[in-house]
């Protein structure tokens, strides 16, 4: 198990109203993926800072802008109706990360696109839940948003996470790797590899 995504989603307006959207949840055999809670930012701080989370991140985050990051993603989920859900154990009820969709806030050769990925804590490494969780986000890409593909991205020496996007069969595009614009130059976290599905891959591999 292991945490993905570099950056943040899009980001809205502080004064950006919600649109009338219902808010899709999914569920899978052991995940609940769903809308924010205020109750979701204090683990989330803590997975935000544990050097074994943050390992492929240019840094920590801060209380502040753990609790940012979050209500930005709360933010777009309400816009859209689907994002970056908090995942919550079903059989425990206990928050984890997230795990979902997003739309990256910068420009690169492979954008406009949605971006699939996950960040979980630590202490829910191992269990096969970004795979169950990516799954399903797949399915509600390909299925109710019509989407054509999906990629994915992180560092070159993010084994962990590379292994969660090739077990729900995306594949890594050599050709497109790229400096991410958001980082700093000199960074060593700059560096980033891309995976794709398309929907044609995904009506292959998507369980029957």
């Amino acid at each position: 198990m292991t945490e993905q995504l570099t950056t943040e989603p899009t980001e809205y307006p502080d004064d950006a109203e919600p649109a009338d959207t219902a808010v899709t949840e999914l569920r899978t055999e052991r995940l609940l993926l769903r809308q924010w809670r205020p109750e979701d930012r204090e683990p989330f701080a803590a997975l935000n800072d544990d050097p074994l989370v943050m390992e492929h991140f240019p840094g920590h985050l801060d209380r502040a802008a753990s609790d940012a990051m979050a209500d930005r993603i709360e933010t777009a989920i309400a816009r859209n109706g689907w994002g970056l859900w908090a995942a919550e154990v079903l059989d425990t009820g206990e928050f984890i990360g997230f795990v979902g969709l997003a739309v990256p806030r910068f420009e690169e050769h492979f954008t406009p696109c949605v971006e699939i990925g996950w960040r979980l804590g630590s202490s829910a490494w191992g269990r096969g839940y970004a795979p169950e969780g990516a799954r399903a986000s797949l399915a509600h890409a390909f299925g109710p948003l019509g989407l054509d593909e999906v990629v994915a991205m992180t560092i070159p020496a993010n084994d962990r996470s590379q292994s969660v996007m090739r077990k729900i069969g995306m594949t890594r595009d050599e050709s497109a790797d790229f400096d991410h614009p958001l980082i700093a130059e000199g960074d060593p976290t700059r560096r980033h590899v891309l995976y794709r599905i398309t929907r044609q891959e995904w009506a292959v591999l998507r369980p029957r």
